[in-house]
């Protein structure tokens, strides 16, 4: 990680990678250490902890996870779990004078996970909250624009901070929800970059962290751009170009790999830009332009 000012929380203990999947189900908690230890070796300065549908099944295992994780690292943890009874098992768990007094990050938050709230009574939090939905008249909706995510940023810290006075800007990570380029047709990452910088220019959200988790961004696209340069890893730095200077600064993802900026001149760079403007097939269409030379 080579970007001054970015906070990384390191992703890779949950099940979506494979090797780490293999771990959890040997119960390998050996390598789950080293991997804690690595990625705190490479930067991290929160690592996350996501035991999938096997802290459901057993919730002692991931309690033993953040027990396990915390007698090799110092490190403050995030914990992802959907189960508010198994979560607050897990806050219970969590140790701070292990994390040399820092306090653990509930992930996350959102008006479809908005029970998980009550999970703040068990310690103090900081937390993730997903601004990509919200309530429209007591409905659930996904958010389609960069108004509706700073709204519903602005809705849901403004309510946790009303009924947990403790709390301050400094404890919320908004989530801004990268999408797969690949899948964008409804323009959601231009709608996430609008968000952050409207996020970032409200004075009653100044000092709350903006997020996001870039492995989602390169799914489903082939590994070599067009030029013959890492076309997935670009992607995640172009991202990055366009909107760290928007207000975005912390993200979910792998602590080794060299996130940068990228010139203004890169070929990724030049065509993610043009991407995010359009909708539909035009959008389909342009992401081809990486790495096909045919379009």
């Amino acid at each position: 990680m080579s970007i001054s000012g970015l906070t990384i929380i390191g992703e890779r203990i949950n099940p979506g990678f494979r090797s780490t999947q293999a771990l959890f189900e040997q119960e390998n908690f050996k390598e789950i250490q080293e991997l804690a230890i690595r990625q705190a070796q490479a930067g991290a300065r929160y690592l996350n902890i996501n035991a999938g549908t096997k802290a459901l099944e057993n919730p002692e295992f991931l309690f033993e996870l953040i027990r396990q994780v915390q007698a090799v690292v110092a490190l403050p943890l995030s914990v992802d779990c959907p189960d508010p009874s198994v979560l607050e098992g897990a806050l219970k768990t969590y140790d701070p004078a292990k994390a040399n007094g820092q306090k653990p990050i509930i992930n996350s938050i959102a008006a479809s996970r908005w029970d998980l709230k009550e999970s703040l009574k068990v310690r103090p939090c900081k937390v993730i909250v997903m601004s990509s939905e919200r309530f429209v008249d007591g409905d659930l909706a996904a958010c389609k624009v960069g108004d509706e995510v700073h709204a519903s940023a602005r809705e849901m810290v403004g309510v946790l901070k009303s009924e947990n006075p403790e709390m301050n800007n400094d404890d919320f990570f908004v989530d801004v929800s990268i999408v797969t380029l690949a899948a964008d047709a409804e323009g959601l990452l231009k709608m996430a970059l609008d968000g952050i910088q409207l996020i970032k220019n409200d004075t009653d959200l100044h000092g709350v962290h903006i997020m996001g988790g870039l492995s989602n961004l390169p799914q489903f696209l082939p590994s070599k751009a067009v030029d013959g340069s890492d076309l997935k890893h670009q992607l995640e730095c172009a991202f990055l170009t366009v909107a760290i200077p928007a207000g975005f600064n912390t993200v979910l993802g792998t602590p080794w790999r060299k996130y940068e900026l990228l010139p203004e001149d890169n070929f990724v760079l030049r065509t993610f830009r043009e991407i995010i403007e359009l909708r539909d097939h035009d959008a389909l269409m342009s992401v081809m332009k990486l790495y096909e030379k045919t379009v």
